[in-house]
C-alpha cells in the first residue's frame, strides 16, 4: 500500500517554511484535489472547473489562555514552492458533508459559518483515498472538541463506520491537546486512543452499554454460520421480489415522479448555467478590483519613492553649496594673523566638502551624476586657487622673516661678544601657520615640497650666519699659547716639551660650540619635522644634557591636530627619506665652521684633538631621535676630521721618529724615548669618554715605529747594537713603570720591552765573558760538540783536547784570573753609558761567568778525572770579594 502523505516529513517541513514568522504549528498536512460544486452534488469536470492540486494543513498557534485552530490552504507557485492561499478558523467549522454523489466516498465539503455569501458553495476536496479521508476527519473532529470544545455538524459518515475504522487503523498519528490553563502541550497517541475519541464523540458509554445489553437478550438461534448465511440469502431473495412487484404495482407513479425530477433537472441546469455567467462575470470583477489595487499599490510606492528622492536631493543639494563667505575667502582673502581663523574654517570646509563627494561617503550612483562632477571640478578649481595663493604668500614670508633678522646685527655675536641664537620668535610666527601647512597637506601633499625647499633655503642662511660670527668671536676671544708640535724629533732641544702651556681653553672653546649649536640644530630639525608636517616618531633630543634649551623651545606643541586621521604610529621610510634631504638643505654648509674651530684647535694644540674626540663622541650617542639624522651626520663628520687631524699628528711624529735613522752614530737613550713617555703622560691626561680607541691606536703605531728604529739604528753598528738596544729598553721600561701599571696598551709594549732588554743583556754578557776567557770556554765548547758523535773516553785522544792542552788553556786562562774579571768590569764600565744600569748588569755577568765555569768543570771531572783546576766554590768567592 503506497504511504500516505499525511506522513511525508518533507511536505510538513515545506508547510511549516511557508508560513514561517507567523509562530502557527502544523499538525497534519496532506494533499488534496480542490473542485468546485453545490451543497449535495459534486462538482462538474469542465474546462473551466478542473480538479486543482492543493495542500491541507492543520495549525495551531498557543496563546496565553487559549489555543487557536486554523485550517490552512496551500498552493503550489510557479516553481513548486508552497505558499499559503486561504486560511479558515476551525472555530467556525459548522458542517462536514461527504458527497454522495461520488461513489469512492473520497469527496467532502466543510462549511464555515462566517462566510460572507452563504450561497456560493464552498470548494470540495477530493482524498487520494477513504483512509487519508478518515485520517484527516478524524484529526480535525479531534481538535474541535479538545481545543474549541464543540464539534461540527457531519453529513453522510456512517458513525459506526467511523468507529470500526478507528478501531482498525493502527498508524500513529499525532494528536494535540492542551489544558486552557497551563497552555498547550504535545502528546503522541496511538489508533487505539483515536478509537475511544472517535466512540466518545458518536456513541456515549451509557448507550454503548445498553446495546451490548440489548444485544445480549437478543436470541438468534444460529446453528452454524453457513445455514445463517443461506437464511440470509433466502430472506433477501424475497425482500426483492416483493420490491420488484411494488415497483411494478406504482409504474404511473414513478413516471410522475419522473417527470418531476426531469422538470427539477432542468431548473437546476438552468440555474447552474446562471450561476455560471454570474462566476464569470464574478471573476472579471475580481480580475478589475485586482488590477485597480496594483495600480493603487504602484501609484502608493510612487509617491513613497519621490518623497525620499526629494528628501535625497535636497541633501545633495546641500553638499553641492557653496558658502559665499567661504568662497571669497578661499579666492581672495587676506592671509594675516587676525583673519587665520577664518582661512583655517574655510580650510576644514574645503576638505570636509570634498570628502563628502567622494565615493566612501557619497552614494556610488550619485558620484557619476554630471552635477555632481562639476561641482567636484568647482570645488578641485577652488582648491587648487588657495593652495598657490597659501604656498606663494608662506614662500615670502619665511623669506622676509630671515632677511629680517640678517639685516638686523644684533641677533649675532660681535666683537667681544659671544651671543647665543635665539629663534623662539622665529617659531612662534611660523606656528601661526602651523595648522595652515597641515590643511594644505590634506588638500595637496605635492605643495609642500615647494614650501619645505623655501623655508630651508630662507633658514640655512640665517644658521650659517649664526655659526660663522659665533666660530669667529670664539677664536678671537680665546686665548691659548700654541704648543709646539714636535714632539718626537730628536734634532730637537732635549727640554721643549717639558713645560708645555695650558691649552684647555681651546678645548672648552670647542665644547662651548657644540653645546650652543648642537641642541639648537636638533630643535631647529624637530621643530622643522613637526611643522612642515612629516610623518615620524616623537622628536626628543635626549643628547641636549650638555646644553640648555630655551623654555619656549616646546616644539611638540605646534596646535596642529590630525586633520586628515593619517597621523599613524610607526616610521614611514618615505618621509623619513624626505626629512633628511630636507635637512641636508637646511643644515648643509653650517659644518664648515665647525672644520674652522677643529682646525684652529689643532694648530694650537694637535693634542687637543683627543679631549674634542671625546667631547664629539658624547655628543653622538645623545643623538637618537630621527630628526636629529643630519646632526649625527654632522657629528660623525666631525669625529672623522678629528681623528684624520689627529692621526696626521701621529704620522708626522712617526716621521720625526724614523728621522733619527738618518742621524750620525747613537749613543745612550735615544732622545724619542723618554720624550715618547712625556707625550704618553700628556695624552693620558686629555682623554675623556670613548678616546681610549683613539689613543691606543695611537700608542701603537708610536712604539711600533719606535721600536723598528731602534732595531734598524743597532744594526747600522754592530759592535754596540747589544748596549743601545738594552740601554734604550731599560729607559722605556723605566719611563713608563708608571702608566703600563693602568693602560693596557702600554702595559703590552712593557712586557715586550722587557723580553728585548733580557735578550739584549745576554748578548752583551756573553760578548764580555768570551772577550776575556775566550780559550778556556772555547775548549769546553769542542768538547760538547765531539761528545754528540764518541765517547768521553776517547776525547782525550783526540788531536787538541788532550791532558797536556787541557793543562796549558787552564794556565793560560786563569793565572792571574782576578786581572782578567777585573778587565771584564772595566770594559762593561767603559761601554755603558747609564751608570745606573751597571749594577744590575755586573750581577748578571758573574752569574753567567759562575754558570759557564760550573759547565767547565764538570765536564772536565767527566773526561779527564785525574787533572785538577780551581774548585767552583773558589771562583764564586773569588768574584764576591771583588
Amino acid at each position: 500500500m503506497a504511504k500516505s502523505s499525511a506522513d511525508d516529513e518533507e511536505l510538513r517541513r515545506a508547510c511549516e517554511a511557508a508560513i514561517e514568522g507567523t509562530k502557527q504549528k502544523i499538525v497534519m498536512s496532506i494533499r488534496v484535489a480542490k473542485s468546485s460544486g453545490i451543497w449535495g452534488k459534486s462538482g462538474k469536470l469542465g474546462r473551466g472547473n478542473m480538479a486543482k492540486p492543493r495542500v491541507l494543513g492543520i495549525s495551531t498557534k498557543a496563546k496565553a489562555k487559549r489555543t487557536k485552530a486554523f485550517l490552512r490552504v496551500f498552493k503550489y507557485s510557479n516553481g513548486g514552492v508552497l505558499e499559503p492561499a486561504k486560511l479558515y478558523k476551525l472555530k467556525h467549522l459548522s458542517k462536514i458533508e461527504v458527497v454522495t454523489n461520488d461513489p469512492s466516498g473520497c469527496t467532502f465539503m466543510l462549511g464555515f459559518d462566517n462566510l460572507r455569501n452563504q450561497s456560493v458553495a464552498p470548494p470540495q476536496w477530493t482524498m487520494r483515498n477513504v483512509d487519508d479521508r478518515n485520517r484527516l476527519l478524524l484529526c480535525i473532529l479531534n481538535i474541535c472538541k479538545d481545543v474549541l470544545g464543540h464539534l461540527p455538524k457531519v453529513v453522510g459518515i456512517d458513525v459506526v463506520e467511523m468507529a470500526l475504522w478507528a478501531k482498525e487503523n493502527t498508524q500513529a498519528v499525532t494528536k494535540r491537546q492542551g489544558d486552557l490553563e497551563d497552555g498547550p502541550y504535545q502528546v503522541e497517541v496511538t489508533e487505539g486512543d483515536m478509537k475511544v475519541t472517535v466512540e466518545r464523540e458518536l456513541v456515549s458509554q451509557a448507550e454503548e452499554e445498553d446495546m451490548e445489553a440489548l444485544l445480549g437478550t437478543y436470541v438468534m438461534g444460529i446453528g452454524e454460520a453457513e445455514a445463517f448465511s443461506e437464511r440470509l440469502k433466502r430472506e433477501l431473495q424475497a425482500l426483492e421480489a416483493a420490491n420488484v412487484h411494488a415497483i411494478l404495482e406504482n409504474e404511473p407513479m414513478i413516471h410522475e415522479v419522473l417527470q418531476g425530477l426531469e422538470v427539477a433537472t432542468n431548473c437546476v441546469d438552468d440555474m447552474d448555467q446562471w450561476l455560471g455567467i454570474f462566476n464569470v462575470k464574478l471573476r472579471h470583477m475580481r480580475e478589475d478590483i485586482e488590477s485597480i489595487e496594483t495600480r493603487n499599490n504602484k501609484l502608493e510606492m510612487q509617491s513613497v519613492n519621490n518623497k525620499s528622492l526629494i528628501e535625497e536631493l535636497d541633501k545633495l543639494l546641500e553638499r553641492l553649496r557653496i558658502p559665499s563667505e567661504y568662497a571669497s575667502c578661499l579666492t581672495g582673502g587676506s592671509f594675516d594673523e587676525a583673519r587665520m581663523h577664518q582661512n583655517i574654517e574655510s580650510c576644514e570646509w574645503l576638505a570636509n566638502a570634498l570628502r563628502s563627494l567622494e565615493v566612501p561617503k557619497l552614494d556610488r550612483t550619485y558620484a557619476n551624476m554630471r552635477s555632481v562632477r562639476e561641482k567636484r571640478a568647482e570645488l578641485d578649481k577652488l582648491k587648487n586657487t588657495f593652495v598657490k595663493r597659501a604656498t606663494e604668500f608662506l614662500r615670502n614670508y619665511f623669506a622676509s622673516l630671515v632677511d629680517f633678522m640678517i639685516t638686523d646685527k644684533s641677533y649675532f655675536s660681535q666683537r667681544g661678544q659671544l651671543k647665543r641664537p635665539d629663534h623662539a620668535d622665529l617659531r612662534y610666527k611660523c606656528r601661526t601657520y602651523a595648522r595652515l601647512l597641515q590643511h594644505l597637506k590634506s588638500l595637496d601633499k605635492n605643495c609642500l615640497g615647494p614650501l619645505r625647499k623655501a623655508y630651508c633655503s630662507s633658514l640655512n642662511l640665517l644658521l650659517r650666519r649664526e655659526a660663522r660670527e659665533f666660530a669667529n668671536e670664539l677664536r678671537t676671544s680665546t686665548k691659548a699659547s700654541k704648543n709646539p708640535t714636535v714632539w718626537l724629533d730628536g734634532s730637537a732641544a732635549s727640554n721643549q716639551n717639558t713645560n708645555s702651556a695650558d691649552t684647555s681653553t681651546v678645548s672648552e672653546a670647542y665644547a662651548k660650540m657644540l653645546t650652543i649649536f648642537i641642541p639648537l640644530l636638533v630643535d631647529e630639525s624637530s621643530f622643522f619635522a613637526h611643522f612642515m608636517c612629516f610623518e615620524v616618531p616623537a622628536l626628543v633630543p635626549s643628547g641636549s644634557s650638555n646644553g640648555s634649551r630655551s623654555a619656549p623651545n616646546d616644539d611638540d606643541d605646534l596646535g596642529i591636530m590630525d586633520i586628515d586621521d593619517n597621523g599613524k604610529a610607526g616610521k614611514k621610510a618615505a618621509d623619513l627619506e624626505a626629512l633628511n634631504e630636507s635637512l641636508r638643505d637646511l643644515l648643509d654648509g653650517i659644518q664648515e665652521d665647525f672644520y674652522a674651530v677643529v682646525d684652529w684647535a689643532y694648530k694650537i694644540d694637535p693634542l687637543r684633538c683627543i679631549s674634542m674626540h671625546g667631547i664629539t663622541e658624547r655628543y653622538i650617542s645623545g643623538q637618537k631621535a630621527d630628526a636629529a639624522g643630519f646632526v649625527r651626520i654632522l657629528l660623525d663628520d666631525l669625529e672623522n676630521r678629528i681623528s684624520t687631524q689627529f692621526s696626521r699628528f701621529v704620522d708626522e711624529a712617526c716621521h720625526q721618529i724614523e728621522r733619527n735613522e738618518r742621524n750620525v752614530r747613537q749613543v745612550g737613550v735615544l732622545s724619542y724615548i723618554p720624550r715618547f713617555a712625556i707625550l704618553a703622560t700628556r695624552m693620558e691626561q686629555y682623554i675623556q669618554g670613548q678616546s681610549r680607541d683613539l689613543v691606543d691606536q695611537a700608542y701603537t703605531k708610536f712604539v711600533t715605529i719606535m721600536f723598528v728604529t731602534l732595531d734598524k739604528i743597532a744594526q747600522a753598528d754592530t759592535k754596540y747594537a747589544d748596549i743601545l738596544l738594552l740601554e734604550n729598553y731599560a729607559a722605556f721600561q723605566n719611563s713608563l713603570y708608571d702608566l703600563a701599571n693602568v693602560v693596557a696598551t702600554l702595559a703590552k709594549f712593557y712586557h715586550q720591552a722587557s723580553e728585548s732588554y733580557e735578550q739584549a743583556c745576554t748578548r752583551f754578557i756573553s760578548t764580555i765573558i768570551y772577550y776575556q776567557f775566550e780559550r778556556l770556554f772555547q775548549f769546553a765548547r769542542r768538547i760538547e760538540d765531539l761528545m754528540f758523535t764518541i765517547t768521553p773516553e776517547e776525547i782525550p785522544f783526540q788531536l787538541g783536547l788532550s791532558k797536556v792542552d787541557l793543562r796549558k788553556v787552564v794556565k793560560s786562562s786563569l793565572s792571574g784570573v782576578d786581572k782578567s774579571i777585573t778587565a771584564m768590569y772595566k770594559k762593561l764600565q767603559k761601554n755603558l753609558t747609564s751608570e745606573e744600569l751597571l749594577p744590575s748588569l755586573w750581577d748578571k755577568c758573574k752569574k753567567e761567568f759562575l754558570d759557564k765555569y760550573d759547565s767547565f768543570a764538570q765536564l772536565v771531572a767527566k773526561i779527564y778525572p785525574g787533572e785538577n783546576i780551581p774548585d767552583v766554590s773558589q771562583m764564586r768567592d773569588l768574584l764576591a770579594s771583588m
